[in-house]
């Protein structure tokens, strides 16, 4: 994919170590503002904990460079299975012991948010307005579709308790 990318872009100038750093673009993401604190907060109150189809180097990079407060690392690698498999969702619940309806996945996608709720999490949507770029925000969804609908992580928070 990456010189496929690079072909369409007419980018011909990178050398082999240069095309490496930039495929790892990924890893040195910088959170959204409310982000840290609002995990901070979140933590303070719950685990928090990653759920991603992410690779768990590029977890632990993107907490290391942003400062992402998480609790701990999971990851689909982890049961080498990928969302929306149905036991990504339950790792979580089945690591920590506990029930489906005990764990919240909190995601600004609602495909993510439906398969997990489809599993029996818990739900939270976080609406992210420039997360597909200036002016191609996704909608927030209508009242009661997600069990908690919150404009960022600070205000999440706020609505759990945290």
């Amino acid at each position: 994919m990456l010189e496929e990318t690079l072909v369409n872009f007419r980018i011909n100038s990178l050398n082999e170590e240069e095309k490496a750093y930039f495929n790892r673009v990924w890893h040195r993401l910088k959170p959204w503002p409310d982000s840290v604190s609002g995990l901070q907060r979140l933590k303070s109150r719950f685990v928090v904990t990653t759920l991603s189809n992410g690779n768990i180097a590029l977890l632990t990079n993107m907490a290391k460079h942003a400062g992402l407060p998480w609790n701990c690392i999971l990851s689909a690698e982890n049961i080498r299975r990928y969302k929306p498999d149905p036991e990504v969702y339950l790792l979580v619940p089945q690591l920590f012991d506990l029930k489906p309806e005990q764990v919240m996945m909190v995601a600004a996608h609602e495909h993510d948010l439906q398969s997990a709720h489809k599993h029996g999490l818990r739900t939270a949507f976080v609406h992210r307005p420039l997360e597909r770029g200036p002016g191609k925000a996704a909608e927030i969804p209508p009242a009661g579709r997600y069990d908690v609908t919150a404009n960022d992580f600070l205000d999440l928070a706020q609505q759990l308790g945290a």
